[in-house]
């Protein structure tokens, strides 16, 4: 199935024989009660619930559903939260993690741990998957969350974790944009020569199932009018399906920009670990996390 629009994440998760197992850390949250509740209803995911029960079955009844419907786990306190979901992980009996209630410092040191064993072997990345009225069609940003200053190798790790999402979302032949303030080669910025190096590496089949250009601009990666009115060719131009950014800062800026001026809606997930991990903000929207679940549970099942 090709998604599309947000509304397709959603019919994608429904569609599934196998409803997705999401062990939510610190659940006693009212926005992250509002979406997995949402989410649950919709026949997305089976929840469960870690962290203070108490709190937890009195957010269930004020959105006014049963707690006794639900997968509820006490735990005396955070670490043991986590430690409770990384066993459902292990067991089987989940198949997405979620971050609740809980500092994403905390919860990611955990994820990193080896004794934990989360990791698949390559890196963790953070997608975000954006739907906005001023651009044609949905794209992604990686990465705004985890790395901090991508050296060349972990940058081709965070483009290769991110194609495979979009692969898996129905898009064979994704559009990469590895974005920088220029769209030419210059020794003087490290960021454009890590990018011309990536082009190459798609260019020789190193990197798959994709088209990469850089460096490139964002107006050129994102506005036809703009690369027409440049005089810049490239199948990538206005028409980019993903973009990388140079490093979180970039990230970080680009994405609050798209969500709150641009009015963009947003599902994000950490790529590269054993299962989908949901990393959304505590402040975000309960329909943002409703979609990052929606896109977890997509990927979980692919």
């Amino acid at each position: 199935m090709h998604i599309s629009c947000f509304n397709d994440l959603a019919d994608c998760a429904k569609a599934s024989e196998k409803k997705s197992r999401v062990a939510v850390v610190e659940a006693q949250d009212e926005s992250t009660i509002k979406s997995v509740l949402s989410a649950a209803g919709d026949g997305i995911v089976h929840p469960i619930l870690i962290g203070d029960g108490m709190k937890i079955r009195e957010l269930i009844e004020k959105a006014g559903a049963f707690p006794m419907d639900f997968d509820i786990v006490s735990s005396n306190n955070a670490q043991e939260s986590i430690k409770n979901a990384v066993d459902f992980i292990h067991a089987g009996e989940a198949s997405v993690l979620m971050k609740g209630s809980i500092e994403t410092s905390m919860f990611m040191k955990a994820v990193l741990h080896e004794r934990n064993e989360l990791l698949a072997g390559g890196r963790l990345s953070l997608a975000g998957i954006f739907e906005t009225p001023s651009y044609h069609k949905l794209f992604a940003v990686s990465d705004m969350g985890v790395n901090t200053y991508p050296d060349f190798d972990c940058k081709r790790a965070i483009v290769e974790n991110a194609v495979r999402m979009l692969n898996a979302l129905g898009n064979a032949r994704p559009k990469v944009a590895i974005l920088s303030s220029i769209e030419r080669l210059n020794p003087k910025l490290p960021d454009t020569v890590d990018a011309d190096a990536l082009k190459r590496l798609s260019e020789s089949g190193k990197i798959k199932n994709c088209i990469v250009e850089g460096p490139i601009s964002f107006d050129l990666a994102t506005s036809s009018e703009s690369a027409k009115i440049k005089g810049y060719t490239s199948p990538v131009a206005g028409d980019a399906d993903l973009l990388i950014v140079p490093d979180l800062a970039v990230g970080n800026i680009l994405a609050k920009c798209l969500t709150g001026f641009a009015g963009a809606q947003t599902a994000g997930t950490v790529l590269g670990a054993k299962v989908p991990i949901i990393l959304t903000s505590r402040s975000a929207a309960a329909d943002d996390k409703y979609a990052s679940i929606a896109l977890a549970a997509c990927l979980g099942n692919s």
